[in-house]
Order: C-alpha cells, then sequence, then structure tokens
C-alpha cells in the first residue's frame, strides 16, 4: 500500500460499470424472454444459470422449517437482536402528512403515501447474506409498504441458505422467489403467471443485476447503481494501526475493485498500519481478493493538518469513513460528503454492517456528494395538496394568467379568466 503525501485532488471515482456490449445484448435478451414466456422463461434460465431445475418457483412452508431446524440458538438470537435495532433506528425516520391552513382559507399540504409493493433482491447461490434482507426490509415494512417480494439464486440443489429463510421469516416475509440475475429483475418488473409486478426494485447483485435495474428503470423505481465498497479512514496519531489496518482489510476483502484509503496527519501512523496490513494480510481467508483492492485501489495519504485532511475526505465522499482521532466529535460538522460515519476507535465498520441499526446500503462511487443511504422515505411518495379558498384566487388570479402567458400558453391563462369571469 503506498504511502503518498497529500496533494489538491484526491478521487475515489471511477468510471460507472455499464457493462460489456455482450453483457448488456445478454440481459436484454433475458428481460424479453421473461415478458414473453413468464414462469416458464424463469424456470429455464434458473435451470441455465444456477443448474437446478425448479418445480415451485417459491419457496415453500417445509423448506422455512428445515431452514430453523438448522440455524443454531445463539445464531438465531443475534438475527434477533439486530432487527430489533435496526428497525428501531428506521422508525424514527417516519415522516407524518401535514396540511397548513393560511388566514385566507387556502389549504396546503402534503400527503405521505406508502409504496404499494416493492422486491427485495438477495445474491445466493453459495453465500449467505442476511443482512441484506435487514436492511432492505426493514425500512420498506416500516415506511408501510403491504407486499414484500424477496428474490434470491438457488443453490445447486433448489435451497436458499438457512440464515436467509430464517431472517425472511423472523421479518415476516412469505413470498420468496427462487430466481437470481437480470431475469429476477425482469419478473419483479413486468410480472410473471406467479410472480407480481412490483413498484421499487432494492438491493445489490452482480453485474447482470446493476445492468437489469438501469434497463427496467422508469418502468419500476430501482435504489442505486451500487459501485464497488469504499472506506477512508480519517486518522491522527492517536489510532491504533492494528485497527485501522483491519479496518481498511474489511473492505478490501470485498472485491479487488474495493477501494481502502487512509488519510492521515501522521506519517509514523502512515508507516505503522503499511506493515499492519502486510502482517494482517498473511493469514486473511480471502488474501487474494484483498490484496488486489489493496494494490489498484488502495492507498495512504499525509496531510499536513487534520483541515487538510477533513477536505481531502470530502473530495473523496467515501461510502464508509471512520474518523479516529483523539476527538472525533469535534470533526462531525466539518464532513459534508460520506455515506456512513463511524466515530471513534471501537465504531469499526462492520458495527454499521450488521448490528448498530443505520442501513449498510450506502452511496458509492462519489455519489454521497448528493445522494443519501436507503431510508423509510425510499418506499414512500409524496402528493402534494391545494385547496385554495375564494379570496386567495381573487387576489391570485391576474399574477397566474400573467405567468402563464409569459411562458406562451394561453389555454392556462384561460383556465384561470373563465373562473374570474364565472365569478360576474
Amino acid at each position: 500500500m503506498k504511502i503518498i503525501e497529500l496533494t489538491e485532488d484526491v478521487s475515489l471515482t471511477r468510471d460507472i460499470e455499464t457493462g460489456t456490449e455482450k453483457q448488456r445484448k445478454s440481459v436484454g435478451a433475458i428481460i424479453n424472454q421473461v415478458r414473453q414466456n413468464g414462469d416458464s422463461a424463469l424456470k429455464d434460465l434458473t435451470e441455465m444459470y444456477d443448474g437446478v431445475r425448479l418445480e415451485n418457483l417459491f419457496v415453500t412452508e417445509k423448506e422455512m422449517k428445515e431452514a430453523y431446524d438448522d440455524i443454531n440458538e445463539q445464531t438465531l438470537k443475534a438475527l434477533r437482536r439486530a432487527i430489533k435495532n435496526i428497525r428501531s433506528f428506521h422508525e424514527r425516520q417516519t415522516r407524518q402528512s401535514w396540511v397548513t391552513t393560511n388566514e385566507d382559507g387556502t389549504m396546503l399540504g402534503q400527503k405521505i403515501t406508502p409504496l404499494d409493493s416493492a422486491g427485495v433482491y438477495v445474491p445466493g447461490g453459495k453465500a449467505a447474506y442476511p443482512s441484506t434482507i435487514m436492511m432492505n426490509v426493514i425500512p420498506a415494512q416500516v415506511a408501510g409498504v403491504r407486499n414484500i417480494i424477496m428474490t434470491s439464486p438457488p443453490d445447486k440443489e433448489g435451497k436458499l441458505a438457512p440464515a436467509v429463510l430464517v431472517t425472511a421469516a423472523e421479518l415476516g416475509v412469505t413470498s420468496i422467489l427462487k430466481a437470481g440475475g437480470a431475469q429476477a429483475v425482469a419478473a419483479l418488473t413486468y410480472g410473471t403467471e406467479s410472480v407480481p409486478a412490483v413498484d421499487k426494485i432494492t438491493g445489490p447483485g452482480n453485474i447482470f443485476v446493476a445492468l437489469a435495474k438501469r434497463e427496467v428503470f422508469g418502468q419500476v423505481d430501482i435504489d442505486m447503481i451500487a459501485g464497488p465498497s469504499e472506506i477512508v479512514v480519517l486518522a491522527d496519531d492517536t489510532a491504533r494501526p492494528d485497527y485501522t489496518a483491519a479496518d481498511l482489510l474489511s473492505q478490501a476483502e470485498h472485491d479487488e475493485m474495493s477501494s481502502a484509503v487512509l488519510v492521515t496527519t501522521s506519517k509514523e501512523l502512515a508507516e505503522n498500519v503499511q506493515t499492519e496490513i502486510e502482517k494482517q494480510l498473511a493469514d486473511l481467508p480471502r488474501k487474494e481478493i484483498a490484496s488486489a483492492s489493496i494494490n489498484d485501489h488502495g492507498a495512504i495519504y499525509t496531510a499536513a493538518t487534520l483541515d487538510e485532511a477533513v477536505d481531502a475526505v470530502n473530495q473523496l465522499a467515501p461510502e464508509h469513513l471512520e474518523i479516529m482521532t483523539g476527538n472525533p466529535n469535534e470533526l462531525l460538522g466539518k464532513i459534508r460528503h460520506a455515506g456512513a460515519i463511524f466515530l471513534g476507535p471501537l465504531s469499526a465498520e462492520p458495527v454499521g454492517d450488521y448490528f448498530a441499526g443505520p442501513n449498510h446500503v450506502l452511496p458509492t462511487n462519489g455519489t454521497a456528494r448528493f445522494s443519501s443511504p436507503l431510508n423509510v422515505d425510499d418506499f414512500t411518495k409524496k402528493s402534494s395538496i391545494i385547496s385554495y379558498s375564494q379570496t386567495a384566487f381573487e387576489r391570485d388570479a391576474e399574477n397566474i394568467a400573467a405567468i402563464a402567458r409569459l411562458e406562451g400558453l394561453e389555454g392556462h391563462a384561460r383556465s384561470i379568466e373563465v373562473r374570474k369571469k364565472g365569478e360576474n
């Protein structure tokens, strides 16, 4: 991991992944196949890409019961506590509809309405990601979404991981589709004989899932097109090198394209972290992935002052930001761009990933400059309420018509003036 003296411009931003032409064509063909052939296409594509021919596209009650038999008590306890924490945090995000009445009798307001339905994509196959389920389902439930469908690719035996099924059951999700890739996105978007179309699709996936979400956006809403994971650690000479190195590697092990960056005012810390990373990499199970990430997309920047370091962090606009300084709270107000901010040595990034409560679906690739973590608002829509009084109409009619004519929209102006004529 290179140590670099901080210059004026730093960036984590990489080109947004748009896939190869072959991948885009493949995704388009899969979407069309599902639109035309529904359940039959889902079964054919699952057999082609996941290696299993399914009799039932949806998880059965028997499979749910078997999943509970395979989960130990400690794991179940941990899942339930995490669910409680995440739900409690998101319940604080809820908004209420409101109206206000002016002295002239005009009533204005905003109506908050939950989406009718949502589809949650959960990566599967050999892996199990119960945290993905919690982070996507819970804000939708808190928002009041009535119908939630989860979808995840099965293994070669046609099953989903017990931890995935148990987490879904604990959340009350009973509609679980065994399908992955672009075909699952297509089914959630357009519907099939057994899969109802939804209003929004959230959740991470591979390049084919990302391209499919990009393709169907507009027909349905989506959460985001997520890039590789990122972490920036902002530290001074009080930070522990072993903590810092471990946290950088916690993101580097995600993917070869992941980015792990340290910005520090301490050259001694920089050198110690560099040494510690090599030490910890030695026995890391995902060593090859983490090494590629560190070598290709990792860096240690040294800054002359904390203010200079903070400026660099705001330029980076990272997905995850850890502040490990003598008084991290003092710097919080200076941070303008970050998906999630972790304060102090015990607030390691995995605390937020799995358990604390805030959502771990975060903006990547510098988009923290203008976007937010997945939240309850993402599963609601807002309608404006306008009820004009006679007094207000008489006062404002002339001005409304004037602005309409300024824009060359005579019909707009006349729709106002016909009401003034109606007063006589």
